[in-house]
């Protein structure tokens, strides 16, 4: 009886471990296309991703190098200091988006242009994504002041 018992629970153990298991397997699956992958222009300048990865570059948008194109298109190159990638966009900016600015866009890297799908803008004049100020700070051009944080 005490054996039967003793082998009850290992089955129990060994099918939540197994359904445990799966159910892992099934979020990872699901979630393949959802995980974007952040980096900065220096990375990308240094090892450029497949035409085919989506993912998100952040930085700051240089002065004097927005271009409108016909309708919505827009040009532009993106820094942090150590390199600077330039970016392509075809759709209605953000309104606070504007050069000297943080700015992060997800999108594909192709024949040397990252051709976004998406841009983002910081919300208020002190805000600038996390991953950007990492990267600046790497660079050596991101300092923190009394009237917030400021680029050398």
């Amino acid at each position: 009886m005490r054996g039967l018992k003793k082998q009850r629970r290992i089955q129990v153990i060994a099918l939540a471990v197994v359904a445990l298991a799966i159910s892992t397997a099934l979020i990872g699956y699901a979630m393949r296309d959802g995980i974007n992958f952040f980096r900065s222009p220096s990375e990308i300048a240094a090892a450029p991703p497949a035409p085919t990865e989506l993912f998100r570059i952040g930085g700051l948008v240089e002065d004097g190098s927005v271009l409108r194109g016909q309708g919505t298109k827009v040009t532009f190159r993106v820094t942090d200091g150590g390199a600077s990638i330039p970016v392509s966009y075809d759709g209605i900016l953000p309104d606070l988006f504007e050069e000297g600015q943080g700015m992060v866009g997800q999108g594909r890297y192709i024949e040397g242009t990252f051709e976004a799908v998406e841009i983002l803008a910081k919300h208020d004049e002190t805000y600038m994504p996390a991953e950007v100020v990492d990267a600046l700070k790497e660079q050596g051009v991101y300092r923190e002041t009394d009237e917030g944080p400021a680029i050398n």
